[in-house]
């Protein structure tokens, strides 16, 4: 049974994990996360995960589906999706998905593309450069062949930053080149798609009060707790924003308050790379959120 779906978007801390919630409620929905750290376990305060009592009250999809010490792929979000979206339109129940990772909300509407091949040999060289110079060097370069590409990853990135600069070196293009390619239509396609757009000083607003409400909630001892666990923090887990800090942090490498300030710094980083990430997104309703604007404001908008 085809299901109305409705997708929200938005630069991470501008409002749509409350307004999903919420809406979900009102059109009696079932929840899909598009986020590729929300899928962790036990990484709840630094990815702003919905709460235990959101989750007792609307059914939520992707959120703690793997250990922090395991790799997710755009292959296996879109996996999961897919048996997500077969779950609840076989309830014939409407869907929201929300989220903020630009390459997994662009695999959901136009399909994944077919990027180069891999070289063993390149990337064992770039992963020896990463263990001996860090990922700094490589990011640097990295913004000197693709800057697209750069912009759009985060320093601590290893895995990403050496995917990218393999495809350069095989390749001789920027991966943010053959980004551009998605023409398959998305899993079932027949999304409505609503965009969150706040003023820039708003939005950053919202982003140092979010990650001092993190601070306040625990998160340098979630991470010290992710840290003790007997597998050792993925890659990926471990170059969240605000986990990579802290473990800067608790290495002795930043003080706590550079540790927050590199946060905010950071993700204000994030922030920019999804507003460019989403002006390459077709058909999407843009609603301008203003700083006063409640969620009975953008649930009337949405209507």
């Amino acid at each position: 049974m085809d299901t109305e779906k409705i997708l929200i978007l938005g630069v991470t801390a501008g409002g749509k994990g409350k307004l999903a919630f919420e809406l979900a409620k009102k059109i009696d929905a079932e929840i899909v996360s598009i986020d590729s750290m929300k899928v962790y376990r036990r990484m709840d305060i630094g990815t702003a995960k919905p709460s235990k009592e959101r989750q007792q009250q609307v059914k939520y999809h992707l959120v703690d589906v793997v250990d922090p010490s395991e790799s997710f792929s755009v292959d296996k979000f879109i996996s999961l999706t897919n048996e997500a979206i077969e779950l609840i339109q076989s309830k014939g129940r409407p869907i929201v998905a929300v989220g903020g990772t630009a390459m997994y909300i662009k695999a959901l509407l136009y399909g994944l593309f077919a990027g180069p091949g891999s070289d063993d040999a390149i990337r064992e060289k770039l992963k020896e450069q990463i263990r001996v110079e860090g990922s700094g060097p490589l990011h640097k370069r990295l913004s000197s062949v693709d800057p697209v590409a750069a912009e759009r990853i985060h320093t601590n990135d290893q895995r990403r930053i050496i995917r990218a600069l393999e495809v350069f070196e095989l390749t001789g293009r920027g991966i943010s080149s053959f980004q551009t390619q998605f023409d398959a239509p998305g899993p079932g396609g027949g999304w409505k798609t609503i965009g969150l757009r706040r003023e820039k000083d708003d939005a950053s607003g919202r982003i140092n009060a979010r990650v001092k409400g993190m601070i306040e909630a625990g998160l340098v001892d979630e991470v010290k707790a992710l840290l003790a666990e007997p597998q050792p923090l993925s890659d990926q887990a471990r170059s969240a924003i605000g986990y990579a800090e802290i473990i800067e942090y608790i290495n002795g490498v930043l003080t706590l308050d550079e540790a927050i300030e590199q946060i905010k710094i950071n993700t204000r980083k994030f922030a920019k790379g999804q507003r460019t990430w989403f002006k390459t997104f077709k058909q999407v309703q843009w609603l301008d959120i203003k700083e006063d604007d409640n969620v009975e404001n953008m649930l009337e908008n949405i209507k």
